[in-house]
């Protein structure tokens, strides 16, 4: 890959210390295994809106996967399809969402809410045309990221012949992905106005934020600080969960991302009240160097790695996973 497409996977926001600190946070964590339990054979199958999956393990939104790999977004869906779980589709993809459904496993789409609400709508329309079964609304990006190595390396533009596809509009126009400091949470009942799809909300931290979601009646949240490439200084994901997740009691799915790169991540994470985990840069990495097979590849070894996990600490389903069965390090 290219060095500067490649800084630009990798990097965070500022000083990139939310980014290293969602790494870190997990290294904090033990796990506290119980004993005698008969867990048999684990079952790791996962119902999130109506959709069983063979793993709570799903892939986050990433934008422009053909600076990875040749076969774009499209080839990350046939390996996520292949390891029977969701991929969710960007908005800033580098294919549109109509190729990406092509590889035929369950699809998400994420979506940065755009001033002009007919061209929201035209883009929420084409992904449940496609077959997307539920809408990721990212809200913790009022405004960009400061992300220093994209300044030092000069990356502002995509090469010649790459674009943001699902930005192109019916005059064939492929428009900037403009950022909105207006949104408030009047944007819930708007696009409850344009879809039936299942709505979650990206980047939640604040518990208040998770109670106020539940009011306005959000399907579901994703703890996410945007993989550290927005707020540099946010908490990291892991030590916003909890409170989130006692915040939510319950009444919907709450999912997290950022940080997770082994399977006693994940463990630690539905241990502390996640329904699911969603991967970004290790997705990016496996379909950099190896395709839609690597990507299949990496999710199911972190699913068996997980399964091995869960025998040791004594769970036979993610459900069986508490809060007590962790703990801080010394």
């Amino acid at each position: 890959m290219n060095p500067v497409h490649a800084d630009y996977f990798a990097g965070g926001a500022g000083e990139e210390r939310t980014l290293r600190g969602n790494l870190a946070a997990f290294d904090r964590l033990r796990i506290v295994p119980r004993v005698l339990r008969a867990t048999g054979d684990r079952d790791l199958r996962t119902t999130l809106f109506g959709t069983e999956l063979a793993t709570p393990i799903l892939v986050a939104p990433t934008a422009f996967h053909l600076l990875a790999h040749p076969g774009g977004e499209a080839a990350t869906a046939l390996g996520a399809a292949a390891a029977g779980t969701v991929m969710v589709v960007s908005m800033a993809a580098n294919q549109p969402v109509e190729v990406i459904a092509g590889a035929g496993g369950p699809l998400w789409f994420q979506l940065y809410p755009q001033p002009d609400l007919g061209f929201t709508a035209a883009v929420v329309e084409r992904a449940e045309a496609a077959g997307c079964r539920a809408l990721v609304v990212t809200v913790d990006s009022p405004v960009h990221g400061h992300r220093e190595r994209d300044v030092r390396n000069g990356f502002t533009d995509l090469p010649t012949g790459l674009t943001c596809e699902n930005m192109r509009d019916d005059t064939g126009r492929v428009r900037d992905v403009v950022m909105d400091t207006t949104l408030g949470w009047d944007v819930v009942a708007r696009l409850r106005a344009m879809t039936g799809l299942p709505i979650l909300l990206k980047g939640v931290l604040h518990p208040a934020d998770a109670r106020l979601a539940v009011d306005h009646g959000v399907d579901g949240l994703i703890v996410s600080n945007h993989g550290g490439r927005q707020l540099d200084g946010a908490i990291a994901t892991i030590d916003a969960l909890p409170a989130v997740a006692e915040a939510v009691g319950g009444r919907i799915p709450v999912l997290i991302d950022g940080g997770i790169r082994r399977a006693t991540d994940v463990l630690i994470a539905l241990a502390l009240g996640a329904d699911a985990v969603l991967l970004g840069r290790p997705i990016l990495h496996a379909l950099a160097t190896g395709g839609p097979e690597a990507v299949r590849d990496h999710l199911r070894k972190l699913t068996a790695d997980l399964d091995h996990v869960m025998a040791l600490a004594g769970a036979g389903h993610p459900t069986d996973l508490t809060p007590d069965l962790v703990a801080v390090a010394g």
